[in-house]
């Protein structure tokens, strides 16, 4: 028990997923101990065992009492919260389930730190509780319209942080940032969904030969090529925001809210047309219908973590971003 205490660690919910996992390999690239909380509901524990090697707890955020458990064992001085269901379609079709996950379990853990005196908290929000941008890139000033469930669970958290920090001085980053994408640059890592819904990693499984199309959702959108037009983050760049924001914290700045956008955009025939390239595979798109919801583009300006934190995202280009992830899914998807 004495060991534990010794070192303030890092708490990471969710840190055996996606972005999680990339950010707890950057938070110990830097020195800081971690301990990872995850239910492994969409989290890898081969990754946590074999790439991450840092304290693992399998565990929920809404046991209030595994949480008052972790918090006495540890000294905890900052958590960084990913945990959370985030897939749009299913969030309307099972509403229930994306609040009780990302709002009460938030709750729960919230409630918990400040049982603990924990008050330092960095929150994975995203760019879904703006809703249809009126403006672009999009500016943290923008209206925050959410139109699905998703969307309106994160917004509900980012309100019960605003009044956390008034009533209890809890202080909070809140970072709403765009499309996720890419894997680690040295091969360690990379986007392992189940089931998988994102552009990039669907584009390079059809490479693969493990489908056998990928699908174009509308092509008559008022953009240059007639598709929609998103911000792709990689992955690496986002982990290294989150810990500009905690550091931002540990240095007792006030709560903040910050965009994580590169400013620009790519259509989905020019992500689908650069992985072609790469891969040097044919991979045969399907032009469909619209889905319902998505609009034409979505990007967000970064200026503000630029200007406040110092982020400055190094990969940028798409080439960058799914060049790696190739790298990855070779290796994570081989027979």
């Amino acid at each position: 028990m004495a060991n534990l205490k010794q070192s303030p660690y890092i708490l990471v919910t969710g840190g055996a997923g996606y972005i999680g996992s990339h950010t707890v390999l950057a938070l110990k690239e830097k020195g800081y101990s971690v301990i990872v909380l995850d239910n492994l509901i969409y989290g890898h524990q081969d990754l946590v065992n074999n790439v991450l090697a840092v304290p693992f707890i399998q565990g929920d955020i809404s046991d209030r009492a595994l949480l008052d458990n972790l918090f006495a064992t540890y000294n905890i001085n900052a958590v960084i919260h990913f945990a959370a269901y985030a897939y749009v379609g299913e969030s309307v079709e099972d509403p229930s389930k994306y609040y009780r996950n990302n709002v009460v379990g938030t709750l729960t853990l919230l409630e918990a730190m400040l049982a603990a005196n924990i008050k330092k908290f960095v929150f994975s929000s995203t760019c879904a509780t703006y809703g249809v941008p009126t403006v672009l890139p999009i500016p943290e000033t923008h209206a925050q319209n959410p139109i699905n469930p998703y969307g309106s669970s994160k917004l509900m958290v980012e309100g019960m942080l605003q009044a956390f920090d008034k009533a209890y001085d809890l202080k909070s980053v809140i970072f709403r940032y765009f499309n996720a994408a890419g894997a680690d640059p040295n091969g360690r890592l990379g986007e392992d969904h189940q089931p998988e819904t994102h552009l990039i990693p669907l584009t390079l499984l059809t490479a693969l030969g493990q489908r056998s199309t990928i699908n174009i959702y509308g092509t008559d959108y008022a953009t240059p090529d007639g598709t929609c037009i998103r911000d792709y983050i990689h992955v690496h760049d986002l982990a290294i925001a989150h810990i500009l924001g905690l550091e931002y914290l540990l240095n007792n700045e006030e709560s903040e809210i910050f965009n994580l956008g590169n400013g620009n955009g790519f259509s989905v025939k020019e992500v689908i047309e650069t992985a072609r390239q790469i891969t040097q595979k044919p991979i045969t798109a399907i032009e469909s219908p619209r889905r319902e919801g998505d609009p034409p583009v979505l990007v967000g300006s970064g200026e503000k973590a630029r200007k406040y934190l110092g982020w400055q995202p190094q990969y940028t280009s798409l080439s960058d971003i799914i060049s790696p992830a190739w790298q990855w899914h070779q290796i994570r998807h081989s027979f």
